[in-house]
């Protein structure tokens, strides 16, 4: 059976670390962690666990990090977990399982990420990332920020989840800064990173250069499909903003140049049509999106609402702009049968009921 090391970077992680270690200690065989300036009891805590604790200077860039704490690993495979990362109690038993069960020659582990859940706790956001990865010098992150182990040799994926269970907010520009100080130091960014600035820029508001940067990362021919699909979304809520309502349906159509259309990106198509009122678009779109495949091994982002919850609350909303109720009523009734605690459906439930 292989073995593990768990290998974490943290700083001022106080508040999480032991709830991480406590989740995973047990299926591991070894925890590796690597500070990178703690001030408080971070370093104490992780020290309970693990004689493996390392201090490393802070570097701005996060796979130098990861490396350095990959280096100290010394069994079969490598794990990386952050500080706010959790195992559940209903994954440990598959998780020991596949450990026993894993195929020879195996270099890649990937595992889902789920990173936002719902009002009962259930995943609305999640994607597949690399989680186990052969201890070898050729498996190493690149990416001062959002970084990443290129995907290569025999990789299997497996649907034990790793979920990201923050309880209190990072620096919202930490991010931002690095891309900004690599820039400045002239540094050309690859187009994963490229696309991720985009992001960054987007998320600070700063539309126009956000719009700017992922525009040229549409152009090359180089960049990963799935960064591709999404840079079209991320363009089209800053054309939003920005008050330009045919480029952001533009960007979104243009997301179907890289592939078949993913269900998210019909949501967000039937949305622009439900918002200027044109309901039988909307509708078109909305149904679209619960016939997509969902594409989960592809590697994007997934939002699981997109494929069915989400469309069907949705075309409740446009039958009864329509005046059909009846049909209304019933996509209300298909949504809450996905979540039967929204309180979405719940409201729209009340609302029929009282007609």
């Amino acid at each position: 059976m292989p073995t593990i090391s768990v290998c974490m970077i943290v700083k001022n992680e106080e508040m999480h670390i032991a709830r991480c270690l406590d989740s995973v200690a047990e299926l591991v065989e070894e925890i590796i962690i690597v500070d990178t300036g703690s001030t408080d009891r971070t370093v104490e805590i992780a020290s309970g666990y693990t004689s493996k604790v390392y201090s490393y200077p802070w570097k701005d860039d996060f796979s130098d990090a990861r490396n350095y704490s990959f280096s100290k690993a010394s069994m079969d495979y490598c794990m990386w977990m952050d500080a706010d990362d959790i195992i559940e109690e209903t994954e440990k038993e598959e998780f020991l399982r596949l450990k026993q069960d894993l195929p020879p020659g195996t270099d890649m582990v990937m595992m889902k990420y789920n990173t936002s859940f719902d009002e009962a706790g259930k995943p609305s956001f999640s994607y597949f990332r690399e989680r186990w990865i052969r201890n070898s010098p050729q498996y190493r992150w690149i990416g001062a920020v959002h970084e990443v182990i290129p995907p290569g040799g025999s990789i299997i994926y497996s649907d034990i989840a790793i979920c990201h269970k923050k309880m209190n907010a990072g620096d919202p520009d930490r991010n931002l800064k690095i891309y900004q100080k690599l820039l400045a130091d002239g540094k050309v960014l690859e187009p994963r990173q490229q696309y991720y600035y985009g992001r960054e820029l987007y998320y600070h508001r700063q539309y126009e250069e956000a719009v700017s940067v992922l525009e040229q990362f549409l152009l090359l021919e180089e960049g990963w499909i799935e960064n591709k699909i999404e840079a079209c979304s991320v363009c089209a809520r800053c054309y939003d903003q920005l008050g330009k309502e045919q480029c952001a349906l533009a960007a979104l159509l243009r997301s179907m140049s890289y592939d078949l259309p993913r269900a998210e990106l019909c949501c967000e198509i039937g949305k622009h049509f439900l918002e200027r009122g044109n309901f039988q678009n909307a509708i078109y779109w909305y149904e679209t999106a619960l016939n997509a495949p969902k594409k989960e091994y592809a590697g994007g982002f997934t939002l699981p609402d997109c494929y069915d919850y989400i469309p069907l609350l949705q075309l409740c909303v446009c039958y009864d702009k329509l005046g059909d109720r009846q049909k209304a009523k019933e996509y209300n009734e298909k949504a809450g049968a996905c979540k039967p605690y929204s309180q979405a459906y719940l409201y729209n439930k009340r609302y029929f009921e009282n007609l």
